[in-house]
C-alpha cells in the first residue's frame, strides 16, 4: 500500500491540474517574507523563516496573514509574489491558476491599485514565459473593512479596466474573504452589482466557518458563479440539490479546512467525500500553500489517501477543475485534452 501511494502521490504531483482558491499572499515563501520585511523596515516576531508560519486557530492565521501582507509594499515587491507563486505551483503540476489577491490593507495605506496589478502582471508574465502556465487574478474585498470599501475597489477595477490598465486583463473576477462570523454578505450586493455591470466573474468566500444559509444568499442574492470553502452546504439538502443540479462549482480547500479552520479533527472527516457524492462540482485546492506547508500535487495525494481513492477519482477531480474554471470554451477544450492525455500517460503501477 506504502509503495502504491508513493506511486500515485508521484502521478498526482506530475498530473496537469487547475487551482480556483489559492491567495497569492498565502502562497508567499518564508524567506520571501523576511527578505520584504527587512527591505521595508516590517518588524517580524522571527527572523527565521522557519518559525513564521505558526498559528493554532483562524484567527491567529489571519494575523499571520496580515503579516505577510504588510510586507508587500512596493510594485517591484507585488511582481516578486507573483513570480515566485507561478514558480511553485507549476513544479507541482498547476498548469492554470485563478488567484485571489487582497488589497485593501495596501490602498488603506496608500498604495495605488494600478501598481499592485501592474506589479503582479510583470511577475506573473515572466513565470508564465518561463514555465508555460498561466495565471488569472480575482481581487478580493476583505470584509474586516467593510463593504463600503469593497464597492471603492470595484469602482477602482472599473475605472483601470476602462484605461486598459497594465495588468487589468488578467483581472477578471471579484471575490471576498476574511472573517465571515458577523458579515451579512448582503451588505456587499453593491459592489457586486458594479462588478456584473462592469462584466467581471463573481464568487465569495463563504461556508469556512459561516452556515448554509449564507452560501445561499451569496448565490441568490449577489449572483455569485462559485463559492469559496462552503462547507456546510450538506447540512442544506435543498441547497444541495440545485447547487449540484445547476453545476455551481465549489472551491473546497480539504487541508486549510484541518489545518487552519480547524473545522475537522482529521483530514479523513473532512465532508469533502459526500459533497462529491451529492453530485457537487467540488474541486480541490490548496488555499495558503505557503502558510500551511502544501501544494498541489501533495493536497491531491492527500485526499486521495484519506478517501481512500485511486487514480480515476482523482483525474477525475482535475477534470472537474477544468470545467469549473473561467476559461473561454476553447481554452477549457484544450486544457481537458492535456489533462486527458497526461492521465493516460502518467498511470501508476502497482
Amino acid at each position: 500500500m506504502i509503495a502504491a501511494m508513493t506511486a500515485l502521490g508521484a502521478a498526482l504531483d506530475a498530473l496537469p491540474k487547475v487551482e480556483l482558491h489559492c491567495h497569492l499572499e498565502g502562497a508567499m515563501r518564508p524567506e520571501t517574507v523576511v527578505e520584504l520585511a527587512r527591505r521595508n523596515s516590517v518588524r517580524l516576531p522571527t527572523s527565521d523563516p522557519s518559525e513564521l508560519y505558526r498559528y493554532h486557530s483562524l484567527d491567529g492565521f489571519l494575523r499571520v496573514f496580515w503579516l505577510v501582507q504588510s510586507t508587500l509594499a512596493r510594485r517591484e515587491d507585488w511582481a516578486r509574489l507573483g513570480y515566485e507563486s507561478v514558480l511553485d505551483g507549476a513544479a507541482h503540476g498547476v498548469v492554470h491558476r485563478e488567484a485571489f489577491f487582497t488589497p485593501a490593507r495596501h490602498l488603506a495605506a496608500g498604495q495605488d491599485l494600478a501598481d499592485i496589478v501592474a506589479g503582479l502582471d510583470e511577475g506573473l508574465s515572466a513565470a508564465e514565459e518561463s514555465t508555460g502556465a498561466t495565471c488569472l487574478l480575482i481581487a478580493d474585498m476583505d470584509r474586516a473593512f467593510g463593504p463600503e470599501a469593497g464597492l471603492a475597489l470595484v469602482e477602482r477595477l472599473v475605472e483601470l479596466r476602462r484605461a486598459a490598465a497594465p495588468g487589468m486583463d488578467r483581472v477578471v473576477g471579484v471575490g471576498m474573504d476574511s472573517t465571515e462570523q458577523g458579515i451579512d454578505p448582503v451588505s456587499y450586493l453593491p459592489a457586486y452589482t458594479a462588478a456584473r455591470a462592469a462584466g467581471l466573474r463573481l464568487t465569495a468566500h463563504q461556508g469556512e466557518n459561516s452556515p448554509p444559509s449564507a452560501i445561499a444568499a451569496c448565490l441568490d442574492v449577489l449572483g455569485v458563479e462559485r463559492v469559496d470553502h462552503a462547507v456546510p452546504i450538506l447540512d442544506d439538502a435543498e441547497l444541495t440539490a440545485r447547487v449540484a443540479c445547476d453545476r455551481i462549482p465549489l472551491t473546497v480547500c480539504p487541508t486549510s479546512n484541518i489545518r487552519i479552520a480547524n473545522a475537522f479533527p482529521r483530514l479523513e472527516d473532512h465532508v469533502y467525500p459526500r459533497m462529491r457524492e451529492a453530485g457537487l462540482l467540488a474541486t480541490v485546492n490548496t488555499d495558503d500553500p505557503a502558510l500551511i506547508d502544501l501544494d498541489l500535487g501533495t493536497e491531491y495525494a492527500l485526499v486521495a489517501e484519506a478517501f481512500g481513492w485511486g487514480w480515476p477519482e482523482m483525474v477525475q477531480v482535475a477534470l472537474d477543475a477544468v470545467e469549473a474554471c473561467w476559461l473561454d470554451d476553447d481554452a477549457k477544450a484544450a486544457l481537458r485534452d492535456r489533462v486527458s492525455s497526461a492521465a493516460s500517460t502518467l498511470t501508476p503501477r502497482g
